[in-house]
């Protein structure tokens, strides 16, 4: 049959869910509280409503400012979110131990000139960050001037890709391990990575994290931590769909709290 609630009804119960970090019962009954209180006759989506048009759901569409003020400056980061499930309630109901546990892991890329999170996903714990990176970059519609990410993007497919997609002046800022060499043209043609080695033989690694910005990553691990201080560092949904749909509405949140208002550090002297 035809849907009885629309996407922006579901959407709103279900982000009131994130916020105050309730269950599917818990938000039902939190909306049909606030409606008597505001005294409308107005049908509340019951819990399994919600449940079931969670999976696939549209988001209303909100036009970044960091896709509308220039090039985006990206940094991108990656941190795992608890999902419970069957082996955490054997464990805690009847003490038995849980051989593994389960995780999703969330990709952000932030930008850093207007402080909003311009691609998000939720992936399963066995893909690698250098594979989930393209499906990230296809929810950036404007350029990139700079990303920089940490170690685990270090490599050849990750630089083509960046270079692919954003041209060959997009700056690309990953720190080589500390086992990396130089390539053999690196002589007479030496490469980004080429010369990132060589500064950091020279100067030091802090010196290099100084001088390339590399230290700005620091941005989206405080973002991380904003995550799990008001998201919350597990997911409340079973269905691998309904999470994404649960991951998706945590980054409307946090960017709708940074478009009310950041605080603006001023170096006194």
């Amino acid at each position: 049959g035809q849907p009885k609630y629309s996407d922006l009804a579901i959407t709103l119960c279900l982000t009131l869910r994130v916020v105050y970090g309730l269950a599917l019962r818990q938000t039902q009954g939190l909306m049909r509280s606030v409606a008597a209180l505001m005294e409308f006759d107005i049908a509340v989506p019951d819990f399994s409503t919600l449940s079931r048009r969670s999976k696939g759901l549209a988001l209303p569409s909100t036009k970044s400012r960091a896709t509308t003020s220039g090039p985006v400056h990206l940094v991108v980061d990656s941190t795992g979110l608890k999902v419970f499930g069957e082996g955490e309630w054997l464990e805690s109901k009847h003490t038995i131990k849980v051989k593994r546990k389960r995780w999703r892991k969330l990709h952000i890329g932030l930008d850093l000139a207007s402080g909003e999170i311009v691609c998000a996903d939720l992936i399963t714990d066995d893909v690698g960050d250098p594979t989930a990176l393209p499906g990230l970059l296809d929810q950036i519609d404007g350029p990139v001037a700079k990303f920089i990410a940490d170690g685990a993007y270090d490599g050849a497919p990750t630089r083509d890709l960046l270079e692919t997609r954003f041209g060959e002046i997009v700056e690309i800022i990953i720190p080589p391990p500390k086992t990396a060499v130089e390539s053999p043209q690196s002589a007479f043609n030496p490469t980004v990575r080429d010369r990132h080695i060589a500064e950091i033989e020279n100067k030091g690694r802090m010196a290099w994290q100084k001088s390339t910005g590399y230290n700005q990553r620091s941005r989206v691990e405080t973002q991380m931590g904003r995550w799990k201080t008001v998201i919350g560092p597990k997911l409340k949904a079973r269905n691998f769909d309904n999470q994404k749909t649960e991951a998706k509405i945590g980054v409307h949140v946090l960017n709708r709290m940074t478009e009310l208002g950041r605080p603006e550090f001023r170096r006194v002297v």
